[in-house]
């Protein structure tokens, strides 16, 4: 069952071939064995998802039509709040913290009736491309333990890679679900900005924050954003849109379909290895009866720049509310408030999520909030205003995930500059509020896996994730697992 689709899953738990709990049960003894090595999970809870699972299997829900989902384990970014479990976001300042409410996310998917399997590890406040900068250590990647597996949803992306879990939650804030994919080999979308609600979800950059399903397939994911979709009047930024099925144009053939190609992305910077799997997955898609045309997006070089003044003066604001008086961590020794704020926020937040902060803090403050901030608002629209073009002459716009495959760790943590170009291929989606997505499209240095990014136009999921599945029915890449994890 490890290797199956949600949709293989839910058949064989319809047919009563295996009940909800031996499901769970399976993947949290894979959890147990594996995850010593592997640092996806933060917090497991055996009782907790067994009696999930049982309550799954007496509800009538498993099986029945119009529970796709039902029975099916899943587990969450220590992102979102879940009731009763621990949610530290990664972060020594919410290490004891155990949310009262769930994020709308984990409500949807549990009306679904999917199972929680636990919380998964993830970069601290979600700030980070490696998953090193979580409190609780790095997360390893399954395809070679001495590589990063990409953030900031690493944990998400280690997790299914390793067949810990059969899909999860993440969130992208400038490439964190589809950036960790493509380096662990699996498919990750991010949605239109909006159309998954953010309640619960531990804010970062509350402008660009988007939550999204993690999965081996298209299909899968299609399933999942079925479910976490939604209208959530308790999120100011979620959009009242009629529901729709993101599965519905799967089975359509790609004849006629424009691909773009951004000039920008395939110039210098991307390594030869991934070059040669995104050209070959391109070649596959004109056999499929896709054309493609050349684009161009120029302002994407800004984007970087663009996104590293917005992002944190953001998270600075954000951020601002763990000051060791209500919730999360509080110094042990003070003299008076000011000390104790000091104190607490020196003790609990990481070196990465410091800097972001003095950043934020700086690009804010009086006298530089025109230089930095406002004409960083003002990229931010002309980037915009470029896919808006773009999208004028071509349906879907392919191009690399990431510049290169997995690096080993410590490789760039002494160079912020070299780790945040990470994202180089992914940012400029989320300053424009894009829907894009990561699909596995073949292998790189030293057997690592490959992604090819496909970006679509605002609310275009569903034909996105169509031209993505047709690919993947063509082709088998999201189907390799690991050696040495069955």
């Amino acid at each position: 069952m490890i290797n199956s689709s949600l949709r293989e899953i839910a058949a064989a738990l319809a047919a009563r071939k295996v009940s909800a709990v031996e499901l769970a049960g399976l993947f949290l003894d894979r959890i147990e064995r594996l995850n010593p090595v592997l640092n996806a999970f933060v917090t497991t809870d055996r009782e907790k998802t067994l009696a999930m699972a049982r309550a799954a299997d007496a509800s009538g829900a498993v099986g029945a039509p119009g529970a796709p989902l039902a029975g099916i384990p899943l587990a969450h970014k220590d992102i979102f709040c879940t009731r009763g479990w621990r949610t530290t976001c990664g972060s020594r300042m919410l290490d004891n913290f155990v949310a009262p409410y769930d994020a709308h996310v984990v409500e949807k998917l549990a009306a679904a009736g999917m199972v929680t399997l636990g919380k998964l590890n993830m970069d601290e406040f979600a700030m980070g491309s490696s998953n090193e900068t979580s409190y609780f250590g790095p997360v390893r990647n399954p395809w070679d333990a001495s590589r990063v597996p990409g953030g900031s949803s690493g944990g998400s992306a280690a997790a299914i890679a390793a067949r810990l879990a059969p899909a999860a939650t993440g969130t992208d804030t400038g490439g964190s679900i589809r950036q960790p994919a493509a380096l662990c080999g699996l498919t990750g979308l991010k949605p239109t900005y909006g159309v998954v609600s953010r309640y619960g979800m531990i804010a970062f950059a509350s402008s660009l924050d988007q939550g999204g399903p993690m999965a081996k397939s298209a299909e899968d994911c299609a399933m999942l954003l079925n479910a976490m979709a939604g209208f959530d009047a308790r999120d100011s930024t979620s959009l009242e849109r009629p529901a729709e099925d993101y599965a519905r144009d799967l089975d359509q053939p790609l004849a006629g379909l424009r691909i773009g190609l951004p000039r920008e992305f395939f110039g210098a910077g991307m390594d030869d290895d991934v070059r040669a799997a995104v050209e070959a997955a391109l070649a596959e898609y004109r056999k499929l009866g896709a054309t493609t045309v050349d684009i161009d997006l120029p302002n994407s070089g800004l984007s970087v720049p663009a996104y590293y003044v917005i992002a944190p003066a953001e998270a600075s604001s954000n951020l601002s509310r763990f000051d060791g008086v209500r919730y999360g961590h509080r110094a042990a020794e003070y003299s008076d408030l000011v000390e104790m704020y000091e104190r607490s926020r020196a003790e609990g937040f990481g070196a990465e999520v410091k800097r972001r902060i003095l950043i934020g803090t700086y690009v804010l403050s009086h006298g530089y909030y025109d230089a930095y901030y406002l004409k960083a608002q003002k990229i931010r629209r002309l980037i915009a205003g470029d896919f808006r073009d773009a999208f004028a002459a071509c349906d879907v716009i392919a191009g690399p995930t990431s510049p290169s495959v997995a690096f080993p760790f410590g490789a760039k943590s002494d160079d912020p500059v070299q780790m945040y170009l990470s994202d180089i291929y992914t940012i400029s989606t989320n300053l424009a509020g894009l829907p894009g997505m990561s699909i596995p499209c073949g292998f790189g240095q030293g057997g690592m896996p490959v992604g090819l990014q496909l970006i679509g136009p605002w609310f275009g999921e569903a034909r996105m994730l169509n031209v993505a599945h047709q690919y993947q029915q063509a082709t088998d890449w999201h189907r390799r697992m690991p050696e040495g994890l069955a």
